[in-house]
């Protein structure tokens, strides 16, 4: 299992149940890397794409304890009905992909990070850990900056060095 995320120098990730900038690039390789694969979610992260509906092309599930089951998703109600749910799939093609809450209780079972750093600060009301000051993630990959509608982006990849099964 992997997380994708974008990050501000602060290591914010999110604003009033939203993305804090607008990076088509980031957007692309969010959309190129989950796409045909398994995204995994909590019930706010669902509840803000347009009209609440889950993404296309990827199989969705959302960790809602007490959400209604869906046609459209896999609503799991527990963190055991999440990881037995989780068991069906392909470890490399799953990806949690939000909100913080999601991320801090499932980063120690992720093999890698995916972060887009952002060169900016976005006001931030959700956070994601420090990668760089927790001992057990080395960054392995950092690209080049790369210029974005007006931001200064880099793609970067973590590894975890100790993770939890």
């Amino acid at each position: 299992m992997k997380a994708i995320l974008h990050a501000d120098k602060e290591w914010g990730i999110g604003k009033k149940n939203g993305l804090m900038f607008s990076i088509p690039a980031d957007m692309k390789f969010f959309r190129e890397t989950t796409t045909g694969n398994v995204v995994v979610m909590g019930s706010n992260t669902l509840k803000s794409f347009p009209g609440g509906n889950p993404l296309k092309n990827r199989t969705n599930i959302v960790l809602y304890p007490d959400g209604e089951k869906r046609d459209d998703c896999i609503v799991v109600g527990s963190l055991d009905e999440l990881f037995a749910e989780l068991k069906k799939y392909d470890p490399e093609k799953i990806y949690v992909i939000g909100g913080a809450m999601m991320y801090k209780t499932l980063l120690p079972y992720c093999t890698e990070v995916l972060v887009t750093k952002v060169d900016a600060v976005g006001g931030a009301d959700a956070y994601f850990e420090n990668l760089d000051e927790n001992p057990n993630f080395e960054l392995v990959y950092e690209s080049d900056p790369i210029e974005t509608n007006g931001y200064q982006i880099k793609f970067t990849t973590y590894k975890n060095l100790s993770v939890k099964n």
